[in-house]
């Protein structure tokens, strides 16, 4: 046996005989480890049941093996005969419209479903009655059976059998969805679902010529393991149709991607309660080896090297680790199994008990990169201290940095952290800076510290003996204020940018947005009915400021020739690309709009077709002047020349568009016409009475009142802050056990200064108030600096990435405060009031 296994044989012998003495000392340091490892262990777990479910039940999400969509037209006889070869194809149209009460007396939007008989291919659509599809839809007279989410019936206060009009035809509610096999891959609806048959469309009289409709041509395969096959068959075979394929393996790439993009982003953070967690396992380790020194002493003085004292404190500390990380992953294998009793109906969710191995095995790497980085720096500090130092009390407190051979290993640890949280994300450039800002605020954090101490130590001479007391404390050798302003710092600071982010947001919403925002949009208004339209608008609301455009749809197929599909898109602009676009044709610049690039087309211009490009998009896409722009509109594709770029204010919630064409590009092409009411006077019994009159007179008319709309985003705004703000609270948990690791760790010296104070004539009272003093110094220091990293990080995600101003709000700050010195001063009491009862005599025959 060589050297080197005899001695770790010794050191295993010894770490496991040592550890019988139990975990003292040890349970927030596993309560850390544990806290975050399950965090990522039950992140990735539940994103990965999720996105599997997607995946291994794409034939029912996507209710058939193929998806053809065609916007704005019907399938010519050519292709329907190409789909048919195929296999059993099932045809459904999705558009928006009103449905209105028989009597007139209210009205709502709605997503109208229409369907033929052999839908659903995959799946099973269920209703209440459970009655079949077709019966619930036939055809009685001049009426026609429909299916409507309850939702609706409760905004609309109707029953099953009560009757409604859409369009031109006459529905009657012969029972409520309750389960439909593919709305999860038609994607967000901001209405309740209306289910009718093709049949009652056409009675209906809503698709008409530039009628905002997505046709769905559904394909069950004979052999399913075509499916790519037969997509670049129908490709090639139909180069200009401009219909969008999907296959089942990716029956709904948007819901997939959102999931994954939020489970990174929730592993992140819990990443960051990890690393919070990493200041926590610090901690524990020095109070740990502070305990052990009179134990350390003598295995030096009884010849033990240095390396071997190390490695045996290292194997009970990496097991010990082992126990917390194995905490985490029975907490996070188990979440999948908890989240899908909330997420069923939600989400596609798996329909048996299954593992993910490779989450667990992500989290558990992190837990124990985690433990090795911070707790190797104490280690080599304990290994640099004599023993005869040791004899005489002294404590771990190094000042400075241990030699460089611990110092590279703690490097080299946190960089393979950093690399794998990097190699796994979704999007890698976002981890990046998410973990950079994690480092940078760690140093921060330290110099902040720092700054504190040194301005305690350089502060004027104060009366009050304990506040004399506090300052000294908080500058003095082995004071807690590194301790305790990184435990809260980072913490504190992750949950004021998300809760700065939020208010942001919901101001906007209900806020500037909604006072800029027009009453309503009215959408597939045809030619021949613009001018009573615009007369039913013009006497409802004599102030209000109209606006119309004309609006086509179409999909972009290619840039400079390239097709899209074979090109790689950055995730900031693939929104750009996925289905169809409205897009329209202007003589001149939007008032709205402003050029930051190129030049507008003359107004009587008739040469090659030209676009204006929406400015961020077309930088997120590499998009430049005199690059070209594919786009299929009602099956033909249409190149047009980039001839400027030009700013887009999204957030206005105003007529805006992508890409403006100019007017020569669609000279002739059939359309319909989009418009919006701007009337801040107009009150809710107005705006009913214009809603009302539009519907009647122009039942083809889908009319959106945008307050409805908004009050939706806001609803979905404040179920996702609410989401962010439990995952950023584990980071906060993980920094408040921090905290009372620190403080635990810092009790024996605590205790001599408290026995000391006493001896010399110091009331309880004395140190409590000194305690205070400190812990409300260092709290009201800590939550500074959370507002002001939270505010710089919130101003830079708001104001850059989404583009919408950014306020401070003075709300946040309070709590923030608040907060903070709750934690701090109801923290360090308790952990300092068994102190304060020591008995004297024991501690000062150890001093």
């Amino acid at each position: 046996m060589s050297a080197f296994s005899s001695r770790l044989a010794i050191s295993w012998k010894l770490a496991l005989r040592e550890m019988r003495g139990g975990l003292s000392g040890f349970y927030i340091f596993l309560a850390c480890i544990a806290l975050g490892t399950a965090a990522i262990a039950g992140v990735n777990s539940v994103s990965r049941a999720i996105t599997g479910a997607i995946a291994g039940q794409g034939q029912e999400i996507l209710a058939g093996d193929l998806r053809f969509e065609l916007d704005n037209r019907e399938a010519s006889a050519e292709e329907f005969q190409f789909l048919e070869s195929l296999g059993e194809v099932a045809v459904s149209t999705g558009l928006r419209s009103m449905a209105r009460v028989a009597d007139g007396s209210e009205q709502g939007l709605v997503e109208v479903k229409a369907v033929d008989d052999a839908y659903p291919l995959y799946g099973t659509f269920r209703a209440e009655p459970d009655r079949p599809l077709a019966e619930l839809l036939q055809r009685d007279g001049d009426t026609f059976g429909a299916v409507a989410a309850p939702l609706l019936l409760d905004r609309l206060g109707l029953q099953p059998g009560d009757e409604l009009l859409v369009g031109n035809a006459r529905l009657r509610l012969t029972g409520t969805v309750q389960a439909e096999p593919d709305a999860a891959s038609e994607g967000f609806g901001f209405a309740p679902r209306l289910l009718m048959s093709r049949e009652a469309l056409t009675a209906s009289g809503l698709v008409q010529t530039g009628s905002l409709v997505e046709h769905a041509y559904k394909i069950r395969l004979d052999n399913p393991g075509q499916r790519t096959a037969v997509q670049d068959r129908a490709s090639d075979q139909f180069p200009d149709a401009g219909w969008s394929i999907r296959t089942s393996d990716r029956a709904a790439p948007s819901l997939t991607e959102n999931v994954e993009r939020f489970s990174q982003f929730l592993t992140l953070v819990g990443l960051t309660a990890l690393i919070v967690g990493g200041v926590g396992v610090a901690n524990a380790v020095r109070a740990f080896l502070d305990s052990k020194r009179t134990t350390i002493a003598t295995f030096k003085c009884l010849g033990a090297p240095a390396g071997v004292v190390t490695t045996i404190y290292l194997i009970q500390i990496l097991l010990l680790a082992a126990v917390g990380i194995l905490i985490g992953l029975v907490i996070g294998a188990i979440s999948p199994f908890i989240a899908i009793r909330f997420l069923d109906g939600v989400l596609p969710v798996p329909r048996g008990i299954t593992f993910y191995p490779g989450a667990l095995a992500l989290a558990a790497l992190f837990g124990l990169l985690i433990t090795f980085a911070f707790s190797v720096l104490p280690l080599g500090h304990a290994r640099q201290v004599p023993a005869t130092a040791l004899f005489r009390e002294q404590s771990f407190e190094g000042s400075g940095l241990p030699s460089w051979p611990y110092v590279l290993a703690a490097g080299v640890a946190l960089a393979a952290l950093a690399a794998i949280a990097v190699i796994t994300a979704e999007e890698r450039f976002v981890a990046g800076i998410f973990l950079a800002a994690v480092a940078g605020a760690f140093i921060l954090l330290r110099l902040v510290a720092l700054l504190i101490a040194a301005l305690a130590r350089r502060s004027p001479r104060v009366r009050s003996p304990a506040l004399r007391l506090a300052i000294g404390n908080i500058h003095r050798p082995g004071a807690l204020t590194p301790s305790v302003v990184l435990s809260l710092g980072l913490g504190l600071a992750l949950l004021v940018t998300l809760a700065l982010i939020d208010g942001n947001l919901r101001q906007q919403l209900t806020g500037r947005m909604a006072q800029q925002a027009p009453n309503f949009f009215f959408v597939d208004i045809q030619s021949g009915e613009r001018e009573g339209f615009i007369d039913i608008l013009q006497r409802n609301a004599p102030e209000g400021t109209i606006s119309q455009v004309p609006m086509l749809r179409g999909r972009i197929t290619a840039f400079n020739g390239e097709d899209i599909s074979q090109m790689e898109v950055p995730p900031g602009g693939r929104w750009v690309l996925r289905g169809d676009r409205g897009i329209t044709y202007e003589e001149v610049l939007p008032s709205n709009a402003t050029l930051t690039a190129g030049e507008w087309w003359p107004a009587d211009y008739d040469g090659e077709p030209l676009v204006s490009f929406s400015a961020e998009e077309g930088g997120e896409l590499g998009l430049k002047l005199g690059d070209t722009v594919t786009v299929n509109v009602l099956g033909r594709n249409i190149t047009a020349r980039i001839a400027s770029f030009r700013e887009v204010e999204w957030e206005s919630l105003s007529i805006n568009f992508v890409m403006v064409f100019s007017p020569n590009t669609f000279r002739g092409a059939p359309h319909a016409w989009l418009a919006t009411l701007t009337d801040a006077d107009a009150t809710a019994a107005q705006e009913a009475a214009i809603l009302r009159e539009v519907t009647t007179a122009y039942p083809t008319i889908t009319s959106v009142r945008v307050k409805d709309a908004i009050d939706i985003v806001d609803r979905l705004v404040g179920q996702l802050a609410t989401a962010i703000r439990a995952a950023a609270a584990v980071a906060l948990i993980a920094s408040v056990l921090v905290l009372s690791g620190a403080l635990a760790a810092g009790n024996r010296a605590r205790t001599h200064d408290a026995v000391i104070l006493k001896t010399l004539g110091g009331t309880r009272g004395l140190l409590i108030r000194a305690f205070s003093y400190e812990y409300i110094i260092l709290g009201t220091a800590t939550a500074v600096f959370a507002l002001l990293a939270g505010g710089v990080s919130a101003w830079y995600v708001v104001s850059r990435i989404m583009n919408l101003p950014s306020v401070f709000l003075p709300d946040v700050a309070v709590i923030t405060i608040i907060g903070a010195l709750v934690l701090t001063v109801g923290i360090g009491l308790l952990g300092t009031w068994r102190v304060l009862g020591q008995k004297a005599a024991p501690v000062l025959r150890e001093l």
